[in-house]
């Protein structure tokens, strides 16, 4: 197989992989622990701005309401899911489904821990890290948290692809 359709391919798979886990993860904390997730309203709402030329909010809460904003939000969480896993394997290569390991799954998952830290977040008017929110600590510690599943999921996602091709 072509291995650009391969890359295309996996990523799709284990990028959605991926975030069905980190979402899995969030509905278990909002009913066990009754902890909100992100409401990727507010996503699809600061995506909807960008073609007013508006990439940034006082506070993204307050800022107008976009026609569709919760499907806008949802199919971009979910793409960027797919984009991350797209990074994962353009830096181990396609072969990294022959035999998927933990510790680059991790990796990634961490480091796109980055995007919320110091694009989303200020962008929203919640500060770089969550800095301007109530408790500043505790939506890091989640952030950080919910990436770290996505880096699980990602490596889940490396074991049904590979279950998917190799069974």
């Amino acid at each position: 197989m072509n291995t650009i359709l391969q890359l295309i391919g996996y990523s799709i798979v284990i990028g959605v992989s991926a975030t069905i886990f980190m979402d899995l993860y969030a509905l278990v904390l909002k009913k066990v622990f009754s902890i909100p997730s992100l409401n990727y309203a507010f996503l699809g709402r600061w995506i909807g701005h960008f073609k007013q030329g508006v990439f940034s909010h006082a506070n993204i809460m307050q800022a107008t309401p976009i026609a569709g904003e919760r499907a806008i939000g949802w199919t971009a969480h979910y793409v960027i899911g797919i984009t991350f896993a797209f990074v994962l394997l353009l830096i181990w290569g396609v072969e990294w489904v022959d035999h998927p390991t933990v510790i680059p799954a991790l990796l990634i998952g961490i480091l796109t821990t980055v995007a919320p830290f110091f694009m989303m977040q200020p962008a929203f008017g919640f500060g770089i890290a969550a800095s301007k929110t109530p408790q500043p600590k505790t939506a890091r510690i989640r952030s950080l948290m919910a990436h770290t599943i996505y880096g699980v999921g990602l490596y889940l996602g490396g074991l049904v692809m590979h279950a998917i091709l190799f069974s």
